[in-house]
């Protein structure tokens, strides 16, 4: 892999880009955005050069798509006619369904995988990229089949997420997008909720007086802008449906369990899961690829 370029050079994108120097990478990293997006990027040094969709595809040896979702379908339409069968083209978008099921209609010629990284910031944009974002975290991937695992741009592309000191998880899409609608998405919808209903009941300004560490770390998610939740929210509806109402029936025991004093056993319940949540996930021997969940 010699040339890489970065479609859309934000808070992802941008990271992406600095992982890979950090990690090594001695060739081209090429920007495709905003023209004040390249151009913060070239200042930091984030990319080499800016260049258009179609220099980016003539040019390129992986070109990773970190825009907003409904941007990414958009884009694999976009790419249909200008990828070249060698070219590995992979997306760090939230859900995954709908991406892969564009990509295998669209790029009849590259290669594509989906991937997520799960991690980021309150914050957008290349000033907030770092090159240490995704190290210690899971990047998922969902290929659109098992066998594309074996193609040798792919088995590269993880040894360089390997190499910024994340860890592979290859999953199907469709589960990953169930995953996440209770792992991620439900949190934010949580933290939002909570800080709606603090301030409706309460005020801000009361809360601010006797916030502890705990309403902080309730309410970080609620400071996410909707901007970046729009699309997510759209593309995995049904799942967050699902994830939703199976909060609410909880929720429904817990009420029920406060008026009784029984609440000992759920507290029991919850500490296990923070616990496991907590634990720090084990990452594969270089020569071997994680396990498809």
């Amino acid at each position: 892999m010699h040339t890489v370029t970065i479609v859309g050079v934000g808070l992802i994108g941008g990271s992406f880009a600095l992982a890979l120097r950090k990690a090594g990478f001695q060739g081209r990293i090429l920007g495709v955005s905003s023209p004040r997006t390249v151009a913060e990027a070239l200042d930091l040094g984030v990319i080499d050069e800016a260049v258009s969709l179609e220099e980016a595809c003539e040019r390129s040896d992986l070109l990773y798509l970190a825009q907003p979702i409904e941007r990414i379908l958009s884009l694999l339409e976009e790419l249909g006619p200008l990828c070249r069968p060698s070219l590995l083209v992979t997306d760090a978008g939230s859900t995954k369904q709908q991406i892969v099921e564009k990509a295998t209609r669209t790029l009849r010629q590259g290669i594509f995988i989906g991937g997520h990284p799960m991690a980021g910031k309150e914050v957008r944009g290349v000033a907030a990229a770092e090159a240490d974002l995704f190290e210690g975290r899971p990047y998922i991937l969902t290929p659109k089949c098992a066998s594309d695992l074996e193609q040798p741009a792919i088995q590269e592309l993880v040894e360089w997420i390997r190499k910024f000191g994340a860890i592979p998880v290859v999953m199907d899409a469709t589960l990953h997008d169930r995953l996440v609608a209770y792992t991620s998405h439900l949190p934010q919808l949580l933290s939002t909720a909570l800080a709606i209903t603090i301030a409706r009941h309460v005020g801000a300004e009361q809360a601010r007086q006797i916030a502890g560490s705990g309403l902080l770390d309730m309410t970080r998610l609620a400071m996410s802008p909707y901007e970046i939740w729009q699309s997510i929210l759209v593309t995995n509806r049904e799942a967050i449906g699902e994830a939703l109402t199976a909060f609410g029936k909880v929720f429904t025991e817990i009420q029920e369990q406060l008026a009784s004093g029984t609440l000992r056993e759920g507290f029991g319940e919850a500490a296990m899961l923070a616990g496991a949540v907590r634990e720090p996930l084990a990452a594969p021997r270089t020569n071997q690829w994680p396990a498809t969940q």
